[in-house]
């Protein structure tokens, strides 16, 4: 998931974007079941993740972006995979949302994250501790699932709440209330339901793609083997019987696809 501290930072700019007139139409407008009430529009989430993507991209330290140059081969096999996720049909927003991919150059974090608007961004300590190609491909979809769903910005309109957000852009709010609302962004995280969404959509993505359609359930088997909890885990909390809920979907689904590509796989990570 998108780091909270990031939201932090572009929040005011974001909470001014928002005109009562896109409160009153988004509040008025049905949503997909399942995916929850959302104040931002769909303009307001791009330019929220543009700055985001700002931000993160003008940290070199805490985001140590790797280079294009030098590292060509990688970043080509990376997107490919991203790319036929969202070329796959089944995204809502492939058209309107950016999809980009940067690799962080950091050994150390066993994580991965789409911000609003579909930037995505993949450690390359997560890339090493994966094994094959669809284990890799089923976070993928679990990141690219969240954006699509707009999960961050319906968890933020959750937090804040409406009376909050209609003080704040209107200028009424005490500016108590703004550093209320950023206070609350640091423990920002997916719910239960939009993890359980978000796993099941990276099923659906690889389904009849010919990878096994149930990789993310690899990267959380290894989890749990994991001897301390990594970053992932800090903004995604576990629903629980995680592996075994993937593993239905895939049969529900009846995917039938194997191909897990673990030879290239490896091959690929002796480039990071």
């Amino acid at each position: 998931m998108l780091p909270t501290q990031k939201l932090m930072k572009v929040i005011g700019f974001s909470l001014l974007a928002l005109s009562f007139a896109s409160f009153l139409l988004v509040s008025c407008s049905p949503k997909p079941p399942g995916q929850g009430f959302n104040l931002f529009s769909i303009e307001d989430e791009k330019t929220l993740g543009l700055q985001v993507k700002t931000e993160i991209e003008s940290n070199a330290q805490e985001y140590p972006i790797m280079p294009e140059q030098g590292n060509e081969q990688i970043y080509k096999y990376i997107r490919g995979l991203s790319n036929s996720i969202v070329n796959s049909g089944k995204l809502t927003h492939k058209n309107e949302f950016a999809w980009e991919v940067k690799i962080i150059k950091d050994d150390e974090t066993l994580n991965a994250f789409c911000t609003p608007g579909g930037y995505i961004y993949v450690y390359t300590g997560l890339i090493k501790f994966l094994d094959s190609e669809d284990e890799l491909m089923g976070v993928l979809g679990h990141e690219i699932a969240h954006a699509d769903l707009r999960h961050s910005t319906r968890q933020l309109t959750k937090v804040m709440g409406l009376q909050v957000l209609l003080a704040v852009v209107s200028g009424n709010s005490d500016p108590t209330m703004v550093e209320q609302i950023a206070l609350a962004l640091t423990s920002l995280k997916f719910s239960r339901t939009h993890e359980t969404e978000a796993d099941e959509h990276s099923v659906h993505y690889l389904c009849n793609s010919g990878y096994n359609a149930a990789g993310a359930a690899g990267f959380f088997k290894k989890l749990e083997g994991s001897s301390t909890p990594p970053e992932f885990i800090s903004t995604h909390p576990d629903p629980g019987n995680r592996v075994e809920n993937i593993q239905l979907k895939e049969q529900e689904m009846g995917c039938t696809g194997k191909n897990t590509n673990q030879s290239k796989y490896e091959k690929m990570k002796k480039l990071l």
